[in-house]
């Protein structure tokens, strides 16, 4: 579908209407190499790639992003404590409302997605689709095969102190491995809050440092840093939306 190179650019986020139209007056947008100063030469969207200020930047009506989450960043637009991992993100991913899917704690490292599909944040985060998360959790004491065995079967998790306290509920690990000592690998179909750590606790254990290198399909990267930011596409492409 045909748009307008102006439209193109609010609908990704790179500021209002009028300042969007002059971005391109002044010649800071480029297609297919040639710089364009006309607000209302209209381009094909699909496949689109354009370059604002010598960035380069695909055109997705919906997007999705990954992000090594480091330590010492919130998940959440309005963070308290820490900054925001939103600020790890360029202004246009922000300003076109990219949200994460689900949550990582302060301390918790790893693969982090991002998007502004809405019903994409729902199918991923609803436990009904099963949608499965590894995390790697360092723990303080060696690990043993009754610990994977119990959080293979279900284990209580009990509300945090402070918490209004609610009956415990049962959950359990789809799938539990010892990769050493203090190493353990966990796959979860479910994102209750502090769930890794609280598992880890009713065995009688303790979660030191937590890591996700995986969500459903997509594996953290090794050569993207803490920190760093990369596309994955369009939820429709990776999803099957």
């Amino acid at each position: 579908m045909k748009q307008r190179l102006s439209h193109i650019l609010f609908s990704q986020g790179f500021g209002t209407r009028r300042l969007c139209a002059g971005l391109v007056w002044n010649g800071e947008v480029a297609v297919a190499g040639q710089v364009v100063d006309d607000p209302d030469a209209e381009f094909e969207t699909e496949g689109l790639h354009f370059t604002v200020g010598g960035q380069d930047w695909p055109f997705f009506d919906k997007a999705l992003v990954m992000l090594n989450k480091p330590a010492g960043y919130e998940c959440s637009q309005k963070p308290r404590h820490h900054p925001s991992v939103m600020s790890l993100l360029p202004a246009p991913l922000r300003e076109r409302g990219l949200q994460p899917i689900g949550r990582l704690d302060e301390d918790t490292t790893g693969l982090l997605l991002l998007t502004d599909d809405g019903s994409l944040i729902h199918k991923l985060t609803s436990p009904k689709h099963h949608v499965p998360k590894v995390y790697e959790a360092r723990c303080k004491h060696p690990l043993t095969a009754a610990m994977t065995e119990q959080l293979l079967a279900g284990v209580e998790l009990k509300e945090p102190e402070g918490k209004f306290q609610r009956p415990p509920e049962t959950t359990r690990a789809e799938a539990a491995e010892i990769v050493d000592d203090t190493l353990l690998r966990l796959t979860l179909l479910e994102g209750k809050y502090h769930q890794v750590k609280r598992m880890v606790a009713a065995v009688g254990n303790r979660v030191e440092g937590l890591h996700r290198p995986r969500f459903g399909a997509l594996v953290l990267p090794a050569d993207l840093e803490p920190g760093q930011w990369r596309w994955v596409g369009s939820p429709a492409e990776v999803w099957g939306q």
